[in-house]
């Protein structure tokens, strides 16, 4: 019934989770090709998922990150259908073929879990997704029911080509459900259901607020580079103007010297946007043409 699937799963520092998970995933999905990435854990994970007969594990020499484990479980995936599932309990089996059949029976070229309202969530995290999901659907121009759920599935042909685009961090998810949607490829987003997690989780409050907003800035930069930098660019521009008409008129003076330079340094501004969205575009379709192995 799996046998087109690998089952690419990051762990970090997981051992009270890992060995459950893949007992689970081996017993549901017997056929599938399972693919344990231990990303330089400090605890017993390598060990651990290392006793469940029938995976693979392979094991970073340091703490690379999420993104970077992925993308590591997906050159070395075989199956035509690729899956990613979290090592910390929070991703259910029973979901599995859910999130899979889209693909199978419907011709969709990726899936994205979308998480119910049973389903666990951490309180303190919810401004900061909140705002990184509204940039997102403004990026997108549509509404997005999950942007970030971990729970996902895809043709390994098409996710293949846009490796070199996925960042070695936490914002993967975001990237890739960003990706799919802006290269108008076939997607499906379906409910999951997420558990608690079992054991503390490595994402900390502070640091990854910092990182909320360093992800906002680089999904900006690069699904929409010049809506970025044509904001930025309105906002030296019509204040600028505004000013400098105002002190003409007042002073009698003709344009004034600080207005004409902030509406020039607004107008280089917005043709870095129209660059930066070229080089942008060009870093999308890269490789898109070519067959990925």
């Amino acid at each position: 019934m799996y046998s087109d699937v690998s089952i690419i799963i990051p762990a970090f520092n997981e051992e009270q989770n890992i060995q459950k998970t893949l007992i689970l995933l081996k017993e549901n999905c017997p056929d599938a090709e399972v693919i344990v990435i231990d990303d330089g854990s400090s605890d017993t994970t390598a060990a651990s998922a290392n006793q469940v007969p029938g995976i693979k594990l392979i094991q970073h020499a340091y703490n690379k990150g999420y993104g970077a484990s992925l993308k590591t479980g997906m050159r070395k995936s075989t199956r035509p259908i690729i899956v990613w599932f979290d090592a910390d309990g929070q991703h259910r089996v029973e979901d599995m073929n859910a999130i899979i059949e889209p693909i199978r029976s419907q011709g969709m070229d990726a899936t994205f879990g979308r998480r119910t309202k049973e389903s666990a969530f951490v309180v303190r995290r919810v401004p900061g997704k909140w705002l990184l999901k509204l940039v997102s659907q403004i990026i997108a121009r549509q509404k997005i029911p999950d942007l970030n759920c971990g729970f996902r599935a895809f043709r390994r042909d098409i996710i293949m080509r846009y490796l070199h685009l996925l960042p070695d961090g936490f914002s993967a998810s975001a990237t890739t459900t960003l990706l799919m949607l802006k290269r108008n490829y076939m997607t499906a987003f379906v409910p999951v259901m997420s558990p608690k997690r079992v054991g503390s989780s490595t994402v900390r409050m502070f640091r990854d607020g910092f990182r909320t907003l360093s992800i906002m800035f680089r999904i900006m930069l690069l699904f929409d580079a010049f809506l970025f930098f044509t904001f930025f660019a309105l906002l030296q521009i019509l204040p600028a103007i505004c000013y400098s008409i105002y002190m003409a008129i007042t002073f009698r003076l003709g344009i004034p010297v600080l207005g004409s330079l902030v509406i020039i340094s607004g107008t280089l501004t917005f043709f870095m946007g129209i660059i930066s969205s070229q080089i942008s575009q060009m870093r999308q379709e890269r490789f898109e043409s070519k067959e990925v192995s």
